[in-house]
């Protein structure tokens, strides 16, 4: 009997079809001399499920497996030709693929009309060293040298839905505005997304967000709003408010003309936050848990360099890092998806705990072998019975 493996069960969660087009689109498999963007995903993906520490220990892992690779379409692999294809390869077929897989995990929540919360943020992948240098020194920033990565994480799907991978001196506003925005959604940022007219892009779209203003905000207050007795000790204030400032800077005119919330928030030991938010309708101590809930991408951000292969690469060149960070976030989704599939009820890290340790065992035929033991032993007792009757 046979039954594929749990790395072949993720690795069909995977749409071919987005590979091959995006393949075909860049002509991404010229001169790859046998060795495909599919082999390489296979083996970048098993890079990051295995924690493999190097190309030398991943070309011994992958290659002592040679009887799955016939159902997985691949073949036996050479650390000389993934480090070729890393620091040669296109980074654009991966990322399609990424989107594709970020596409499922959203259209899933949808499907149960779940509410969409989606959390923007960034983290900086430092790079320095021999190989480094000669890519990432010009657009280091005082405190990062390296990449950053730009992430649109969606709350109830605990996984991202779009990124990017910018230089650390590329500002985060400036990936933000290149995004679609989502009627109905709920965007939750810091500080850093301060762009008046990217908020009011927000409002125009029939969506909302949840951010803090800065402390040169301008503002007119319009009313002040009542505070509810069981949240006093933890709203200050929450009044409506308008800018008053028409041409912040130098000339360069604040479309956003509606009034929004200037809601303060009692923290302990530390000044207060102050949010602001064009949900005039939510309660302030939801719209406080709301902007709360921005702490998950900071914990994703740690779950994944923590568990995942993002702080060592396998190679030095801009190509190898990109190909490693995006194959590290296909990885992650396909973890998420399969547990969601299963219907499994772990945390995610035990997930991949277990998967870590049975990538390449095949549970059905374990089961199949279990029922047939099982069976085994039913009649040997039953013939035991008859022997003493």
């Amino acid at each position: 009997m046979y039954s594929i493996s749990r790395f072949q069960e993720l690795m069909k969660l995977i749409p071919r079809g987005v590979l091959e087009r995006a393949v075909q689109t860049h002509q991404a498999d010229k001169f790859r001399k046998g060795f495909s963007c599919w082999q390489q995903l296979i083996a970048m993906i098993y890079a990051q499920l295995s924690n493999t520490m190097s190309l030398r220990t991943l070309e011994r892992g992958f290659n002592s497996h040679p009887a799955h690779h016939y159902h997985l379409d691949c073949r036996g692999l050479a650390r000389s030709t993934l480090a070729d294809a890393n620091a040669k390869g296109n980074p654009e077929v991966f990322a399609r693929v990424a989107e594709a897989l970020m596409a499922q995990a959203g259209r899933r929540l949808r499907a149960e009309g779940a509410q969409l919360l989606q959390l923007l943020d960034s983290t900086s992948i430092t790079l320095r060293g021999r190989g480094f240098d000669a890519w990432t020194r010009a657009p280091r920033t005082r405190n990062t040298q390296g990449v950053k990565l730009h992430l649109v994480y969606g709350a109830h799907e605990q996984a991202p839905l779009a990124q990017g991978i910018t230089p650390p001196n590329c500002n985060d506003i400036h990936y933000a505005v290149g995004l679609p925005i989502e009627s109905g959604v709920r965007y939750v940022f810091d500080k850093g997304y301060c762009d008046y007219r990217w908020w009011w892009r927000i409002e125009q779209s029939g969506a909302s967000f949840v951010t803090r203003f800065k402390r040169n905000a301008r503002l007119a207050l319009i009313k002040a709003r009542p505070i509810a007795r069981a949240a006093r000790r933890e709203i200050l204030s929450d009044a409506i408010v308008q800018f008053a400032n028409q041409h912040p800077r130098a000339g360069r005119k604040n479309p956003y003309t509606r009034p929004l919330r200037r809601i303060e928030v009692a923290r302990e030991g530390k000044s207060p936050l102050v949010l602001a938010t064009n949900d005039l309708r939510s309660s302030a101590r939801r719209i406080a848990t709301t902007y709360r809930q921005r702490w998950q991408i900071e914990l994703f951000f740690k779950w994944i360099k923590q568990h995942l292969r993002i702080k060592r690469f396998f190679g030095r060149s801009e190509n190898a890092v990109r190909i490693q960070l995006l194959t590290a976030l296909i990885a992650y989704l396909l973890v998420v998806l399969y547990a969601k599939t299963h219907g499994l009820k772990q945390t995610l890290w035990m997930v991949l705990s277990e998967l870590r340790a049975t990538l390449f065992q095949r549970p059905d035929t374990e089961r199949h072998r279990h029922r047939q033991w099982r069976e085994r032993r039913v009649e040997f007792a039953l013939r035991q019975t008859e022997l003493f009757a």
